[in-house]
């Protein structure tokens, strides 16, 4: 199968010149968690970066830019230039394993030079609902190596954590419990409305006391070890979470199971 037959055509991107705070109203109103940056010239769009939560997140947390507000942050000084794209005719387990080997969450796809459309790890998704998946459970896949925080650590914590483990989202715990979790956007957002509320001069030192737990999403969904690879895609695709921790039969968390860990299955079986 090639990637044009899975690959997203309506494509959403954004220019270099806007901010950061532009960008994330994006990212919100579609739901996205990375767009592509263009540069216009001659009145066409040319494309020369990508941007991601996890970028901004990373940007705004950062020390070298601890005064700077958020207003001033433009998409150019955030995006990843180094752009890995791929041809809309290449095959679906050459982009898989682009994807997993890079660690990255989507790819520009290409038609003679111009974009024709954005893969992500969601749009593989749908291919886990063939029969052959139906064999294979959540516990065969997971991830049992969590990677945790406590609701009390320190947000720049968080995203110094996100950063080193090359994750997406986090496990928060109270009292040895699961209190919450939290994802690169989450940490965005709370970057951006501390840039804009806080003082220049009361930055620097007022950022280190933001605390992971306030910014957390409660309640969370988990997912049973039993369940099947078709019925986790068919949550993810319902609810559009990208991971769920995984349950025992007595609801105590034993993993945690991605888009990357069903990305790495579908290679799998497509190259068996």
């Amino acid at each position: 199968m090639k990637i044009k037959n899975i690959m997203s055509e309506n494509v959403v991107s954004i220019d270099k010149n806007l901010n950061i705070c532009d960008c994330l109203r994006v990212m919100y109103k579609d739901n996205l968690s990375r767009i592509p940056v263009t540069s216009t010239n001659e009145n066409k769009k040319v494309l020369v970066g990508i941007i991601s939560e996890k970028d901004i997140a990373n940007k705004l947390g950062s020390a070298k830019y601890g005064n700077m507000a958020p207003s001033h942050f433009h998409v150019s000084t955030v995006m990843v230039k180094d752009l890995i794209t791929v041809d809309e005719d290449d095959d679906v387990t050459e982009v898989a394993k682009i994807l997993i080997d890079k660690n990255i969450g989507a790819i520009p796809v290409l038609s003679d030079g111009e974009m024709v459309g954005i893969v992500t790890k969601s749009d593989f998704i749908y291919l886990c609902k063939a029969k052959a998946y139906e064999k294979i459970s959540v516990k065969d896949i997971m991830t049992t190596d969590i990677i945790s925080i406590s609701a009390d650590d320190r947000l720049v914590h968080a995203r110094k954590v996100i950063m080193d483990s090359g994750v997406g989202r986090l496990l928060l715990t109270e009292d040895n419990e699961l209190a919450g979790i939290i994802t690169s956007k989450d940490i965005a957002k709370a970057f951006v409305s501390f840039r804009k509320h806080t003082p220049d001069k009361y930055q620097s030192s007022q950022i280190k006391e933001l605390i992971a737990g306030d910014y957390m999403s409660a309640n969370v969904e988990t997912i049973s070890q039993y369940a099947t690879v078709p019925q986790l895609a068919d949550a993810m695709l319902e609810t559009g979470y990208n991971g769920y921790p995984v349950v025992d039969d007595e609801d105590q968390i034993i993993g945690i199971v991605t888009q990357s860990d069903l990305l790495k299955l579908i290679y799998e079986m497509e190259t068996q």
